[in-house]
């Protein structure tokens, strides 16, 4: 295993993370036992940083992740994340006010069984809430002990700037991956120029960059890719589901070419960025952290990169603007 300082701060992290989405519900079924027995197996190869949200299925995601590490939990990085509505009397969509970030904390504790959490990011920005309140709660929360360090997820270059000025973020959690490079372009120079970490969620696509998708594929209902739109690219919508697997076919090549699997050299093109500080990737069995881990020895060439620049201009359904 590689260990990466998040950011400028002295918070260090294993560069493979466990994303703990699939487990709140969302993917379509998940086998409890499973994705236990691929916690245990991340911790037996040097995975330290965990990943959930008290979106995840309001707390779902946290117990279950609390129960698979148990004693364990003292030796990991455990990251939630506050602010989207799971209870009554919330905003709709977003709520990063005050009460709501203090009150989505203490739920997250109870639910993780800890009475701390490593690093607490708001989830999406919230437009109607001030972010100077938003952050208060957090330096709050950082005061009393409840949170050992604090940031943010989805925020623009200017948004994690402003919240900079006001609390002591060292992290901004963002989608990143062969199909979705929106945030590279502004936010990942103002991240360097602020010593932030960035945290990289979807490195697969969301499933896309397994390779094990065909035109046969359907998604159930209950599952959130059914929609054909991912984080605002219409990735999977019927007019280009087709056009990307092409174009996922032709990095199978091109991974089998360097000696390696799809998945291991999508999260490998993650994890040579240096603005990244870790790679999270949603894992259901042990399997999947196993491959996930092998990513790290693959080093990718100046050629390489631009060999894959080349094959990712087939792709359809991109956009430009960060999503909101």
């Amino acid at each position: 295993m590689e260990y990466r300082n998040m950011g400028q701060s002295d918070l260090v992290v294993s560069a493979v993370g466990f994303g703990c989405w699939e487990m709140g519900g969302g993917y379509g079924s998940i086998d409890h036992q499973d994705v236990t027995r691929a916690i245990r197996r991340a911790l037996e190869l040097g995975v330290t940083l965990y990943d959930t949200a008290r979106g995840y299925g309001a707390g779902r995601s946290e117990a279950l992740l609390g129960q698979a590490l148990g004693d364990d939990r003292k030796n990991v990085v455990v990251v939630t994340k506050c602010a989207l509505p799971t209870r009554p009397g919330q905003k709709p969509r977003r709520d990063a006010r005050y009460e709501s970030i203090v009150e989505d904390c203490e739920q997250s504790l109870r639910s993780l069984g800890t009475d701390y959490v490593d690093l607490l990011l708001v989830h999406w920005p919230d437009v109607e809430t001030p972010i100077p309140e938003s952050m208060r709660a957090l330096n709050d929360l950082q005061a009393a002990g409840k949170v050992r360090y604090v940031g943010v997820s989805n925020f623009s270059a200017a948004q994690i700037r402003e919240c900079r000025e006001h609390a002591p973020i060292v992290a901004n959690q963002v989608g990143y991956n062969l199909f979705d490079r929106r945030w590279e372009y502004e936010m990942f120079p103002t991240a360097g120029e602020l010593g932030m970490g960035v945290m990289a969620y979807g490195p697969l696509a969301h499933g896309l960059l397994t390779g094990a998708f065909t035109t046969e594929t359907k998604f159930d209902d209950t599952d959130w890719r059914s929609r054909g739109i991912i984080f605002g690219q219409s990735l999977f919508t019927p007019d280009n589901f087709g056009k990307n697997l092409e174009v996922v076919e032709r990095l199978k090549a091109f991974a089998s070419d360097k000696g390696t699997t799809l998945p291991r050299l999508a999260l490998a093109w993650v994890l040579s960025n240096p603005r990244i500080a870790v790679g999270l990737s949603g894992t259901r069995r042990p399997a999947e952290i196993e491959e996930n881990v092998e990513a790290l020895a693959i080093n990718l060439s100046a050629d390489d990169k631009r060999h894959l620049d080349d094959i990712m201009r087939g792709a359809a359904g991109q956009v430009e603007a960060i999503p909101t």
